[in-house]
């Protein structure tokens, strides 16, 4: 039986805001926590929940308790999750008012035999199985017709917002971990709020498998963040991971897929990566990624760059 040494990793969102001390101190708690729980002898899939569940919880960043609010003021949600050994996955997208869609993820791959459930439904999933809620208070009724004139106007505030560039950029930025635990088993995931100014019922990377997250054991697992819509047109995650099989180091791996990302579509985008043999990247094409990593030994890395 492997027995690995176990190591976390943890991104807060890459892009042009620089990491906070209070963001950096709570991505260090999650690390902590993820790490307790590979010490123990956990699985990678439940220390990578755990982590993500403290960021999700503490409004600091964008997903849970801090997402984003699309252009019709309501936060919707998107998580997956993805462990190694049997490739299995589970992800929500356009859930409403979850504290920790992660683990809603989590209990789709579990409890379900599907991968993806999405919009009110998924949130329905989530509410039966008790899952912890946002207090909000539900947006009135409208007629057809109201409804009608009230999309017409959030696709005019969208189309205004594009043409003068007021859009507000990366106020939060989507949270995600990586994870390899003792018996070598390696899992990833990730959650967010989607971007700023964004229309109702967008989707990003986040829960899109082989595009936000992907983990398998014969090559690692990868954690994505930043622009959505350039991830997921080169299926980032699932590129990294095909060059990680081809024996192309974690670093090297990330540098060349986030290249590929820049050079054909003008992509920004930051990557956690992990080998299944332990080695580990974290690398970023935006100015800022709020990241870190713990190993157990000393005290969690966290910084807010990285080369």
């Amino acid at each position: 039986m492997t027995n690995s040494r176990p190591l976390i990793l943890a991104h807060g969102g890459a892009g042009l805001r620089r990491l906070t001390p209070t963001q950096a101190a709570c991505l260090a708690d999650a690390l902590v926590i993820g790490y307790a729980i590979l010490e123990q002898g956990g699985p990678a899939l439940i220390a990578v929940e755990c982590t993500i569940g403290l960021l999700e919880q503490s409004g600091l960043f964008n997903a849970g308790r801090g997402a984003n609010r699309q252009l019709d003021g309501v936060q919707r949600m998107d998580a997956a999750i993805m462990e190694g050994a049997h490739l299995k996955a589970g992800a929500v997208a356009s859930t409403e008012g979850l504290v920790h869609p992660i683990t809603a993820a989590r209990l789709v791959m579990e409890d379900t035999n599907h991968v993806l459930l999405v919009g009110p439904p998924a949130t329905r999933f989530a509410q039966h199985c008790q899952l912890e809620l946002l207090p909000r208070a539900r947006p009135p009724r409208r007629s057809s017709a109201r409804s009608a004139r009230a999309a017409t106007q959030t696709l005019r505030l969208y189309r205004a917002m594009l043409k003068s560039k007021r859009t507000r950029k990366d106020r939060y930025g989507t949270v995600g971990a990586v994870a390899l635990d003792r018996s070598g088993t390696v899992a990833a995931g990730a959650s967010t709020g989607g971007i700023d100014s964004m229309l109702p019922g967008r989707v990003g990377d986040s829960p899109l498998i082989g595009c936000g997250v992907y983990a398998d054991n014969q090559s690692g697992a990868v954690s994505m963040t930043g622009m959505g819509e350039g991830i997921i047109r080169l299926v980032i995650a699932k590129s990294i991971c095909d060059h990680l099989v081809m024996g192309k180091s974690p670093a090297v791996a990330a540098r060349q897929v986030l290249h590929m990302l820049v050079s054909r579509i003008r992509g920004s985008a930051g990557a956690l990566v992990l080998s299944p043999d332990g080695r580990f990247a974290i690398r970023h094409v935006t100015p800022h990624m709020a990241a870190g990593w713990w190993n157990g030994a000393g005290q969690p890395t966290v910084r807010g760059q990285f080369p």
